[in-house]
C-alpha cells in the first residue's frame, strides 16, 4: 500500500505545488491523477519517489517511510517504484533490449552495467516482457527507429523489469494518437492486474482515464477536490477541477469516436 500523509511541497518562490495531500492507494489499484496544468500532478508523482523533495508530510510504501530515508536506502527503495515517462527517457543509440535491461541498473554492479553483462535471468525476463508488450521483433532495433507507441512500450517493459511494487506513470499518452493511447492505457492496466501492482497515472485525458482506471483523483492548485469512482465524475466535478466547459459533449464525442474506431476495425 502507498500512504501519503499531509504531503506538502512549497517551492523556493513561495508557490505551493501540493497542500496537505493525504491518500491511501492499496495494492493492485490503478489511480488516475487529473487536473489542469500546474495542479500538482507531476509534483505529486515525483514527491513519491523523491525526485522532488517534499517540504513536509510523509510517504510510506508498504510500511516504509520513504521521506525519512538517506541516499543509500532511498536508492534501494527506488528499485520498488517503476517510473514511466511522458517523453519515454530512452537512450536513443541503444537497442530496445539494452534500454529494457537498463531497468536493472539498480541491481547490478557498475562494471556489469558498463560492459552490459547482465545475468541470464535478467535477459530472459527482458525477452518475456518484450513479448508481453508486443515488441518481440524489435529486440535489436535502436530506440531512435521506433514509433511513439513502440517507445512507450519499451518504457513500460523497462519499468517492469525492476520488479516494482508501484508504478508511477507521467502522461503516458500525451504524444500519442487516440488509438495508440487506448492501447497503451489498456496495456498498463492489464499488466498491473496481472502483477498485482498499484499505479498512479498522471493524465490529462479525462475520458481515457474513465475508460480504464479504478479510481480518479482530481487536483486543483495542489489540493484534492475529487477522489472517487470514475463513473461518479460528473460535469459539476469537472467544472470544479477545470472550470466551465460542456463536459457532456466532450466525453460523448470521445466515446463515439472510440465506438466508431471499433466498428472500423
Amino acid at each position: 500500500m502507498l500512504h501519503l500523509d499531509s504531503l506538502t511541497k512549497r517551492y523556493p518562490t513561495g508557490d505551493m505545488a501540493l497542500t496537505n495531500v493525504s491518500l491511501d492507494i492499496p495494492t493492485g489499484q490503478v489511480v488516475a491523477l487529473i487536473g489542469p496544468s500546474g495542479a500538482g500532478k507531476s509534483t505529486l508523482i515525483r514527491c513519491v519517489n523523491r525526485l522532488v523533495e517534499p517540504t513536509s508530510g510523509k510517504v510510506e510504501l508498504n510500511g516504509e517511510n520513504l521521506t525519512a530515508l538517506g541516499s543509500a536506502k532511498l536508492r534501494r527503495a527506488r528499485r520498488r517504484m517503476g517510473m514511466i515517462f511522458q517523453e519515454y527517457a530512452l537512450v536513443e543509440r541503444l537497442t530496445v533490449m539494452e534500454n529494457v535491461l537498463s531497468g536493472r541498473l539498480g541491481y547490478v554492479g557498475f562494471w556489469q552495467s558498463f560492459l552490459r553483462r547482465y545475468p541470464q535471468s535478467d535477459v530472459d525476463e527482458a525477452f518475456r516482457l518484450l513479448d508481453r508488450v508486443g515488441l518481440t521483433e524489435m529486440v535489436d532495433k535502436r530506440a531512435d527507429a521506433l514509433s511513439g507507441g513502440q517507445r512507450q512500450r519499451v518504457g513500460i517493459a523497462r519499468a517492469l523489469i525492476q520488479d516494482p511494487q508501484l508504478l508511477l506513470v507521467d502522461e503516458p499518452t500525451a504524444s500519442l494518437d487516440p488509438k495508440t493511447s487506448r492501447q497503451i492505457m489498456r496495456l498498463i492496466c492489464e499488466l498491473c492486474a496481472e502483477r498485482g501492482l498499484a499505479a498512479i497515472i498522471n493524465i490529462h485525458d479525462v475520458a481515457l482515464a474513465q475508460m480504464f482506471v479504478q479510481r480518479v483523483i482530481g487536483l486543483k492548485l495542489g489540493e484534492v477536490v475529487y477522489d472517487g469512482d470514475p463513473d461518479g465524475l460528473t460535469p459539476d466535478h469537472l467544472t470544479e477541477i477545470y472550470g466551465e466547459e460542456d463536459w457532456k459533449a466532450t466525453i460523448r464525442k470521445v466515446e463515439d469516436d472510440d465506438d466508431a474506431a471499433g466498428v472500423a476495425a
